[in-house]
């Protein structure tokens, strides 16, 4: 069997695998170098690996996206609920990443449904405008007209005395007579009187109710022209432009919509301080704690890496567009600053969630198990199967608590006569 170039076969690896073994893997290092250093056309049986002691890492490997961690929302119109606009369509969109000023234009919504609005409203304060007029009118006469009738009353009053005054020569039929037309004119001025406050009071509620109408509509058409004027979206800072997501995950284009509960449009982040937004398995996120130390690196420029923290780790899961498995999200801090950092860049993200120092480990592929017993093939002058206890183990390596020494060496495969060795338990010393 022929032993395939140690440098192909690790470029070749997945992404995933290669940043482990770049990062933490010993044993599959010592792997390479043992490839690389017995070559040739060695069977795959007779590859013998010493364990290595050292620092051992377990690390978990995610990809996430980067977003500052501060940034300025620019949002379209705040008041759309108040002006019963619920769906706002983008019309119109300056380049993502482009820098602006303040005050500089960055998005247009479509005012085809407001500006129907608008004109509704002012046709509606026109009509109610002319009620007003008319009800001020109306009032106006009605007040006048009971104006003088009480007058004509106050005159008639003034005739019944002079009559009751003349008729104290009468015959006492006539000057009663005279009396009781007296008394009934004092009554209906009187009543006459009354009905003049309540007239008034009248009038005043009519123009009132037409007048609250009115200035209701006004405000309306008030609230809708602010509205309309916000529906060009200004940058409130300066800053690059860098465009929200929807429910789905997509980025806001044109077409999007822009919903009174949701009216951020873009953001300006600020690009001193970045971090890594990432999603965690169930089966893995239990190893995630704040804190964890994290190496980032970018898709963009694989040779640069970065440090990080972990600083945030969702309680509640969560169902992600084209998953069908819940996954917790982590934020990740980026403690170096780098000016080439842009949001929205891809990074590989190794969180480190155990780290021993000075142990010793062994490859997985050399590691067997029979009958719930885990053993190693050793060779230590003849070979045999050996039962070990294993610790902690990442994706190419495990910790070995007991069993092998730094002086013994294993196979990676089991050896020709592997069916003839016997096991030595972990009870019988070696």
């Amino acid at each position: 069997m022929t032993i395939p170039n140690p440098i192909t076969y690790f470029i070749s690896l997945p992404k995933r695998k290669r940043i482990i073994a770049g990062s933490a893997a010993g044993g599959f290092l010592l792997f390479i170098l043992y490839l690389t250093a017995f070559g040739g056309s060695s069977s795959a049986r007779d590859i013998l690996v010493a364990p290595v002691k050292g620092d051992f890492i377990v690390s978990i490997v995610t990809t996430g996206e980067l977003q500052a961690k501060n940034s300025i929302e620019i949002k379209g119109p705040e008041q759309a609920r108040a002006a019963g606009i619920w769906q706002m369509k983008i019309s119109n969109l300056i380049a993502e990443g482009t820098v602006v000023k303040q005050g500089q234009f960055v998005a247009e919504l479509d005012k085809a449904e407001i500006a129907n609005r608008l004109k509704e409203s002012e046709l509606s304060v026109q009509k109610l405008e002319a009620q007003f007029t008319q009800a001020v009118l109306d009032s106006t006469l009605a007040l006048s007209q009971a104006r003088d009738e009480l007058v004509n009353l106050v005159f008639g009053l003034e005739e019944k005395k002079i009559v009751l005054d003349q008729s104290s020569y009468e015959a006492p039929a006539v000057r009663r007579q005279a009396q009781i037309d007296y008394d009934r004119t004092e009554r209906t001025i009187a009543q006459a009187k009354k009905n003049y406050v309540t007239k008034t009071r009248q009038s005043i509620a009519k123009i009132q109710a037409v007048e609250a109408d009115l200035l209701k509509e006004r405000q309306k058409m008030e609230t809708l022209r602010a509205v309309m004027m916000q529906f060009t979206i200004l940058a409130p800072a300066d800053g690059m432009v860098v465009y929200a997501r929807e429910w789905n995950g997509k980025k806001k284009v044109v077409g999007a919509t822009v919903s009174p509960w949701e009216p951020t449009v873009a953001t300006l982040p600020d690009l001193t301080m970045m971090e890594s937004i990432t999603y965690v398995n169930e089966v893995d996120i239990q190893k995630i704690v704040t804190g964890q130390d994290v190496t980032l690196r970018l898709d963009a420029d694989p040779n640069k890496k970065l440090s990080g923290t972990v600083t945030q780790v969702a309680n509640i899961g969560e169902q992600r567009p084209n998953s069908d498995s819940k996954v917790f999200e982590v934020r990740i801090i980026i403690k170096d600053r780098d000016t080439t950092l842009r949001p929205a860049m891809t990074t590989a993200n190794e969180i480190t969630v155990a780290k021993l120092p000075n142990v010793l480990s062994i490859p997985l592929e050399a590691v067997h198990t029979q009958d719930s017993t885990t053993f190693v093939y050793v060779k230590n002058g003849s070979s045999y199967k050996q039962e070990v206890k294993l610790g902690l183990q990442n994706d190419n390596a495990a910790v070995v608590l007991q069993g092998v020494s730094e002086s013994d060496e294993v196979y990676l495969s089991p050896p020709p006569d592997a069916a003839e060795l016997k096991l030595r338990s972990l009870k019988v010393p070696s």
